[in-house]
């Protein structure tokens, strides 16, 4: 679906999707359980689907009413240890990373698909554990498949990589019979992704202690326990709209957690670096919260000075190659860029003139161009604007609610 909108301005109250991160997470410690879990305030997009998918394929059970979820888990399935379960990850990192452990686990392995560009993202931490602890695994014409047995003990990996493959390895490793330990060899980005795993973790009865982000200690023997949970509103979705808010825009956020555990929390304290009339340089590290670099990038745009968002290189294996897709969106619409490893410096302007941008298959490059156009001077035509089922599969209608003009080509 390609759009063409007409700039103008938004207005209104808008309340953000429920957090997809906490729902992957949820959902994933209720099907760990010998009950069923009622998780509240679950918006179904595609990587949520995909998670669910998943944990069906591992013998866990679930029914949707409304935005309610019932969650039953795999406790008593019976064990088919011979088989392997295809587990179909979509577009979503997230359950790709967090369900192998999970698959070997519970089932000695599994075979894993996804669409997009996902089976090209790195999994080498994962395989150099395996290739220390003797698990098979083979990755070819898009598919990974895994088979092995695995037990207790020392897992060492790398924290810079991804917080995935730490989050993954909590979910695991509680299941085994004896305590492990995570031992990371480099110093942990998105620390907040992390806490949030913890956090989620501990609602549903797993004991882990976390020493200093450098070693987790998990004891074993540990399964989930069944709960009512409740799914809060999304500060990563949120950040577009702040975005907004910072070009002058008067469309007010509701429905936040201000004392959320969410690293993406961080977008309200560098909203009051984008006002203009100071003219001063903003230079943010995104290591921590690399999914606000598209919003970040756009307040820049209007900012009247340069911005620097830096250790960014992450951002290169997402959806799109984020940096480099940043930057051509943005010269798309008539403003500059300047691109490097793992950075974006981008001087300020009053306005862009709009342009055609691609969209890239990125629900988060869409939604920048998107807010980014409500400053052109002409027209903004997306390509691809149907990415957003990704992850806001309801964006465009509040788009239009709030006052946004456009038309589907």
């Amino acid at each position: 679906m390609d759009i063409r909108i007409t700039p103008g301005p938004l207005e209104g109250t808008v309340t953000p999707p429920p957090s997809k991160s906490i729902a992957h997470r949820a959902i994933l410690a209720a099907a760990l359980t010998n009950g069923t879990s009622t998780i509240q305030n679950v918006a179904l997009s595609q990587d949520i689907e995909a998670t669910l998918r998943c944990i069906s394929a591992l013998g866990g059970a679930w029914e949707r009413e409304g935005d309610t979820l019932y969650v039953s888990g795999v406790w008593h399935r019976e064990w088919d240890t011979a088989a392997l379960p295809h587990l179909d990850c979509g577009e979503s990192g997230s359950t790709l990373r967090f369900l192998i452990p999970l698959a070997l686990t519970l089932n000695n392995g599994g075979v894993f698909t996804g669409r997009g560009r996902l089976m090209e993202r790195p999994q080498q931490p994962y395989f150099d554990i395996f290739d220390e602890k003797g698990i098979s695994y083979e990755q070819k014409d898009g598919v990974l498949t895994i088979r092995g047995e695995w037990n207790a003990g020392e897992y060492r990996l790398p924290g810079n990589v991804s917080s995935q493959f730490v989050t993954g390895l909590l979910y695991a490793l509680p299941l085994m019979e004896w305590e492990s330990r995570i031992v990371l060899t480099s110093p942990l980005e998105s620390k907040g992704y992390v806490d949030m795993t913890l956090d989620v973790l501990k609602d549903f009865g797993i004991t882990i202690e976390n020493q200093n982000y450098e070693r987790f200690l998990v004891p074993g023997d540990q399964w989930c326990t069944a709960r009512d949970y409740t799914i809060e509103a999304d500060w990563s979705q949120a950040a577009f709209w702040m975005a907004a808010g910072s070009l002058g825009i008067p469309v007010e956020v509701t429905g936040l957690n201000d004392r959320s555990i969410q690293g993406d929390r961080v977008i309200d304290e560098h909203f009051a670096s984008f006002a203009w009339g100071t003219g001063r340089r903003v230079e943010i590290d995104v290591s921590d919260c690399p999914d606000l670099l598209p919003p970040l990038a756009v307040m820049a745009a209007f900012h009247d000075g340069t911005t620097r968002l830096t250790n960014a290189a992450r951002l290169r294996l997402k959806e799109s190659d984020r940096l480099a897709t940043v930057t051509k969106m943005l010269t798309a619409l008539g403003g500059q860029v300047e691109e490097g490893p793992d950075w974006l410096a981008i001087p300020g302007t009053r306005f862009l003139k709009g342009g055609t941008v691609d969209g890239a298959n990125d629900h988060r490059i869409v939604m920048a161009a998107a807010i980014a156009a409500t400053r052109c001077t002409g027209p903004v035509t997306i390509l691809g604007a149907e990415a957003v089922n990704k992850s806001y599969p309801n964006f465009w209608e509040e788009y239009r609610r709030l006052g946004g003009i456009f038309d589907v080509l």
